[in-house]
């Protein structure tokens, strides 16, 4: 018996399964992708085990479904009857964006499931999982995937009804944090530095100021405030960005990818 198994190993899959390799050992996890060079590419980085999709339900004690929310029907009727006939009570995981643990129950009647939702950055240990067991998850399940998940960065259980929300803000967000690195590094050029002197600065910038608010505690608004001496740059920068609407623009996104979450759950 394997400690984890991962069906689908693309972005998010693949960040997951190299994630518990580290946890507990690449020879204790099962890999499987219609894909095999995604497969072989996980095997050479972390030890992983490439398997059939059937061996990979049959012989993980978490079994984790990398599949888009899309492909969960046709998956779920490849898998159920070799999942729900074994006797070692396995835990399903589910990533799959809008997909409720009801819908799940449905698919895989009276199995253990938990539903999760992960950043990317979960490859560099430094992403966040929001996760809901049903009612069937016992501690010791729980504790065995906090376990798994220990070197992704940080798990945060959460209430079912607001794991949607949650998806618009760490799941989405990598992609609109990137959007503004890119036009930061474009404005940086613009001005006169170099491509690669611009990047490094941006870069440099969100890390330090998201480890400025992480360790400090402060409220954003209070940082940005600190910044903004009277009559200077920063202000002017500041003013310019609340006339052209990026604040509403932000939350204009965020709630866009929340509403696109809800409709593929019923989808």
């Amino acid at each position: 018996m394997f400690k984890a198994g991962f069906i689908g190993c693309g972005h998010m899959g693949g960040a997951l399964a190299g994630a518990a390799a580290r946890a507990v050992g690449g020879s204790e996890v099962l890999t499987s992708d219609r894909d095999a060079g995604k497969v072989s590419a996980l095997r050479n980085d972390f030890g992983t085990v490439p398997a059939e999709t059937l061996r990979t339900a049959s012989e993980s004690r978490y079994l984790f479904l990398g599949v888009k929310p899309q492909g969960m029907k046709e998956t779920a009727e490849e898998i159920r009857d070799a999942f729900l006939a074994r006797t070692d009570s396995p835990i399903l995981v589910s990533m799959a964006a809008g997909i409720s643990l009801a819908s799940l129950s449905g698919y895989f009647p009276g199995a253990k499931i938990i539903r999760i939702l992960p950043n990317l950055p979960v490859s560099t240990g430094e992403g966040v999982i929001l996760y809901t067991p049903d009612k069937n998850v016992t501690e010791e399940d729980e504790a065995g995937f906090l376990g798994l998940m220990k070197e992704a960065g940080l798990c945060l259980r959460i209430d079912e009804n607001k794991i949607d929300a949650g998806c618009a803000l760490i799941g989405c967000g990598p992609a609109f944090i990137c959007l503004w690195m890119e036009a930061m590094i474009a404005a940086g050029i613009r001005s006169g530095l170099s491509s690669d002197m611009a990047r490094e600065m941006t870069v440099r910038t969100f890390l330090g100021t998201a480890s400025l608010l992480k360790e400090s505690g402060e409220d954003p608004a209070a940082l940005r405030q600190a910044v903004c001496s009277p009559a200077g740059s920063t202000i002017e920068g500041v003013a310019a960005l609340e006339k052209s609407g990026a604040r509403a623009g932000a939350m204009d996104a965020v709630d866009a990818a929340f509403r696109r979450t809800v409709e593929l759950g019923k989808s």
